[in-house]
């Protein structure tokens, strides 16, 4: 008689963001504004995992990890986007998320408190694109007579998205 596998759940690294900027700078440095932390985009009907590392400020604090989650997503209307559950995986707190509105990118504030007191909060973005469906067909640009036209590689030129 077959045994039902039991699987064992793994959160998916292809949307993790990796908190850096722990980086010690010379003294009289001029620090610039570092790009937002971003997440790779969802579809509105996607619920996906997408992941925190927070490894680089815990580094020589191997006692040290996530003990408590805090999130807060702007905007936070209606069918936006949705936390659905948290956890955390060592050094990683994991975010499942659920809807969204197409077009709109969400700042999603994380507040992580560590075992040893320590707070790290950063925001997020997450853009909600529509992914499932399919965009505008695409047309080839033609004369009157219906002769395509063409760029100077020969190549034709695409009417769409």
């Amino acid at each position: 008689m077959p045994t039902t596998a039991a699987h064992v759940w793994r959160p998916s690294g292809a949307r993790r963001v990796v908190l850096d900027g722990f980086v010690s700078l010379p003294r009289g440095t001029i620090t610039t504004t570092p790009a937002p932390l971003t997440w790779p985009a969802k579809d509105p009907s996607d619920v996906l995992d997408f992941e925190f590392d927070v490894s680089a400020a815990l580094v020589g604090n191997q006692g040290d990890g996530i003990s408590t989650i805090d999130v807060l997503i702007s905007p936070n209307a209606t069918g936006d986007l949705t936390l659905t559950s948290t956890v955390a995986d060592g050094h990683i707190a994991v975010f499942w998320f659920t809807a969204g509105q197409v077009g709109t990118i969400y700042a999603v504030q994380i507040t992580i408190g560590t075992s040893s007191g320590r707070t790290i909060s950063r925001a997020v973005l997450l853009p909600v694109q529509s992914l499932a469906t399919a965009s505008t067909p695409v047309s080839v640009l033609t004369t009157q007579t219906g002769a395509t036209i063409s760029d100077q590689a020969g190549n034709p030129i695409l009417i769409g998205s």
